[in-house]
Parts: structure tokens; C-alpha cells; sequence
């Protein structure tokens, strides 16, 4: 069985890199389709079955607008990079609730030249989500002590110091810390590029699951 991605996936995102202005990519937007578009989207429309086997309440989208697939064009509009094209391919498969909350957990798959990865939980959530999931953390310990007993290796920025209202001698104090609750699973190309990609990634996101499950309970959602 042929794999997803292709060698010329990534000899596009590089070009796209050297030569990022409209006028080049319009001259090779055709490559862009097959190479990095078709097969993500092929690829997301798969993963669904295997999505709703970890759980049912997160959207793997197969759609070319709207869907799980980030578009290829960059915002500038607040950006002092001007680059009109983000030079990786990605994917999000949000929870369900993220209609109502922008912040709710998910998965996601990041492939460029210089790193792919994948695996879930929340980046950057608002304060009000972020409160949420401390207030989980403190309230229901032997349950984040079963995802820390995982041994995930937890990431994304800290504070400094415990957040206000939090005892900092609390025994998880180092997660009340935590300004964003993820984890990865590092690929090389010739696994993205491999027939069993799928099954590679699937494999990280069940093993990202614990923590994305916390997660989603903590902000209400069914699992």
C-alpha cells in the first residue's frame, strides 16, 4: 500500500520556502495541489475512522476550506513577516465544543523540511479554559496522577511561579505552571513519507489520548 506523503511533498515545502511570493507559487500553485494539498486531505479523510476509535467527539474534516487542514496562506496582517505562505502543511482535529470554545483540546500534525510531529492537548488556551484546567488538576489529583503516571512528556510554556490563588508546594505545582498542556510524538520523513504513516500517527495520538482525555473532562466535554 502507497503512503500519504511523497518526497515531493517536501521538495515543494522547501522551494515554497525559497521562493515564498505570490508569483511563484501561482506559477506552481498545480504542485501545491498534488503534492501537499491532496495527499493531506486524503489522509485526514482516513484518519476519521481511526479518530473516532480513540474517541468520537473529536472532527477529523476532509474539506478543502473550513475542515481540519490549515490553510496554506499566512495572516500578515499583525505579523512583521510579510510572507504571504506558511511553508509547512498541518492539520487540527479539534473536540466537538470548539464551536464554543475556541481553546478546547484536540490533535494536530505538523510536517515541514525541518521537523514533523503530532500528538494533542491544548496550546495557548484562553485564561478562563486555562482556569479550568487547574482548578481540574487540584480538585481531581489522583486523576492527573494517572496521566502524569503515563510518563508524557508534558510541554509548552510556563510561569515563572505558581499562578495566583495556587498553593506553589502543591505537589503539582510544576503543571499548575503550565500556560499550555501538550504533548508530541517526534517523526522523521521517511515516516511521514512511509505506507504505515497512518498507523504511526494514530499510535501517537492514543498515546496523547490520557492527557487529552483530562483535558476534555476538565472543560466539560464528553470523551
Amino acid at each position: 500500500m502507497a503512503g500519504y506523503f511523497t518526497p515531493r511533498t517536501f521538495t515543494f515545502l522547501r522551494a515554497l520556502k525559497a521562493h515564498n511570493d505570490r508569483e511563484w507559487f501561482l506559477a506552481n500553485r498545480q504542485r501545491y495541489l498534488d503534492d501537499v494539498e491532496a495527499p493531506m486531505l486524503a489522509f485526514i479523510g482516513d484518519f476519521g475512522a481511526r479518530l473516532r476509535g480513540i474517541s468520537p467527539a473529536f472532527i477529523a474534516d476532509p474539506r478543502r476550506t473550513g475542515g481540519s487542514m490549515f490553510r496554506i496562506y499566512r495572516d500578515v496582517r499583525f505579523s512583521a513577516d510579510k510572507s504571504p505562505y506558511k511553508t509547512h502543511a498541518a492539520a487540527w482535529f479539534p473536540h466537538e465544543s470548539r464551536k464554543k470554545n475556541p481553546s478546547a483540546p484536540g490533535f494536530y500534525l505538523h510536517i515541514e523540511p525541518k521537523e514533523q510531529f503530532g500528538g494533542g492537548g491544548i496550546y495557548h488556551p484562553d485564561p478562563q479554559t486555562l482556569a479550568r484546567v487547574r482548578l481540574r488538576i487540584v480538585s481531581h489529583g489522583k486523576d492527573w496522577a494517572k496521566v502524569r503516571a503515563t510518563g508524557l512528556a508534558i510541554e509548552g510554556d510556563t510561569l515563572q511561579r505558581a499562578p495566583a490563588g495556587f498553593d506553589p508546594a502543591h505537589r503539582f505545582a510544576d503543571d499548575l505552571k503550565r500556560k499550555d498542556h501538550y504533548t508530541i510524538t517526534e517523526f522523521r520523513m521517511s515516516d511521514v513519507c512511509g505506507s504505515n504513516f497512518l498507523d504511526r500517527y494514530a499510535a501517537a495520538c492514543d498515546q496523547a489520548a490520557p492527557l487529552v482525555r483530562f483535558l476534555t473532562t476538565a472543560l466539560g466535554g464528553r470523551w
